[in-house]
């Protein structure tokens, strides 16, 4: 394990990809986002993962989006650039790339097309990777849901820890709420396992999390903050009315098709993300004003903003 770790807190948003209307990247429009993000209350950036799409686009487009995030982050919000692929080559590639840019560190999902179903051969990937990169923290994103690896992640932490140097922790999007606790605590709570499940926050924070990361910090990060200030002071009722909102927002989303709509959400705040590429759908024009109507009846334009 590398000497120090980046030691996070808070929120940190899984970024949106911007995207012009014919499906190309709008970097022009990352700037706005971060500052936009910063101000809302978000304290770091995990970018061109599941919500950024990453697995959507090129090599060659990952590496400018990453770019683009890091540059307008500078010093005011950690970054984490997501390598994860199928060709360990390229999240390799990628990996050495986010180093080169001036990120804080990186993360990778297993391999998905070969599923993986053994603890000690994700760890030789992740090893692979991670190598390339020896001064930057690494975590290891388990998304089971996505990737379709399921693999005991204390395991995969007692083996990791022992052969990959700056394995730091985990980005752990699952709803394994023991498993999380188990690895939060294992070895002296060594590694950071940072949650990723917005509409269960509450959840993680009672059991020992300190970090998020999550699509829905884009478009509510003042009501999650209002969540864990909550919990904090020790006001479980303010702590679970907060969270109780995260989830009818949520559950609203969900009624669309989720990423699509979530952009929308973007642009009625300001940020024009564009369109998502295929196979993610679009929303029609009418989807988007039943959205917007979803989005009032449960005061969403009052109770997201700072």
């Amino acid at each position: 394990m590398i000497d120090t770790r980046l030691q996070l807190t808070g929120l940190f948003a899984a970024t949106y990809t911007p995207l012009k209307g014919d499906g190309s990247l709008n970097l022009d429009e990352i700037p706005r986002m971060v500052d936009h993000l910063g101000k809302r209350g978000v304290s770091g950036l995990y970018v061109c993962g599941s919500t950024g799409e990453g697995m959507s686009l090129s090599t060659g487009e990952r590496q400018a989006v990453a770019e683009a995030f890091v540059k307008a982050a500078a010093d005011s919000l950690t970054t984490i650039i997501h390598v994860g692929h199928n060709s360990l080559a390229e999240a390799k590639h990628l990996a050495a790339h986010a180093h080169q840019i001036g990120a804080d560190a990186v993360s990778a999902t297993a391999p998905s097309y070969y599923k993986l179903t053994e603890a000690a051969l994700l760890v030789e990937c992740m090893e692979e990777i991670a190598s390339v990169v020896p001064a930057l923290p690494f975590y290891y994103y388990d998304i089971p849901e996505m990737t379709g690896v399921e693999v005991d992640m204390v395991e995969f932490l007692q083996i990791g820890g022992e052969r990959i140097p700056n394995l730091v922790g985990l980005k752990y999007t699952s709803l394994n709420v023991p498993e999380f606790q188990a690895c939060l605590e294992l070895e002296a709570r060594r590694f950071e396992v940072l949650w990723g499940n917005d509409q269960m926050l509450l959840s993680a924070l009672v059991v020992g999390g300190r970090v998020a990361i999550g699509s829905t910090y884009n478009i509510a990060g003042p009501l999650y903050n209002k969540l864990i200030e909550a919990f904090e002071k020790g006001d479980l009722e303010e702590a679970r009315r907060c969270q109780s909102l995260s989830v009818a927002l949520i559950r609203r989303i969900f009624k669309y098709p989720f990423h699509p709509a979530m952009k929308e959400i973007m642009k009625m705040n300001g940020i024009d993300c564009g369109p998502c590429r295929r196979p993610l759908g679009r929303v029609t024009t009418p989807q988007i004003e039943s959205l917007r109507k979803d989005l009032e009846e449960i005061g969403y334009f009052e109770w997201s903003r700072p």
